[in-house]
């Protein structure tokens, strides 16, 4: 249902140029949507058409920085889960580590053999982590 109109001049404020106020009006009068530039010569299928492809491109857009913020978080998450895993490995085997230290050697009779275990333990864990 069209809208009743206003008798005399209205002043449809400062911000638009001469007769821009009265144009637009006109389309709010009629119910229609006020067409943004580049419509007005645009039939409303055209312009369904044209707001379909502008959603689906922004869309795109959305998917591909969620995918680029997922990845950065896992791959924050997986260094920090690594940096544990290595400071708990240097923690339970203390001295062991220094480039002298031959994994696959004689145990030790003061509990090195336990450490061993934690050592491949947590490795094994590294490379499922990775």
């Amino acid at each position: 249902m069209p809208l009743p109109k206003a008798e005399g001049h209205i002043s449809y404020g400062g911000a638009l140029r001469p007769g821009e106020g009265h144009a637009i009006s006109q389309y709010v009068q009629q119910g229609k949507h006020i067409p943004r530039r580049g419509e007005v010569v645009l039939n409303a299928d055209e312009i369904q058409r044209m707001n379909a492809i502008r959603i689906r491109k922004e869309n795109q857009v959305y998917s591909a920085e969620d995918k680029r913020a997922l990845a950065m978080f896992n791959y924050e998450e997986k260094a920090k889960v690594m940096s544990d895993l290595s400071r708990l490995v240097q923690r339970h085997m203390g001295d062991e580590l220094g480039p002298n230290h031959d994994p696959f050697g004689a145990g030790k009779a003061d509990g090195a053999d336990d450490r061993m275990g934690v050592l491949i333990l947590l490795y094994l864990l590294l490379l499922i982590a990775s």
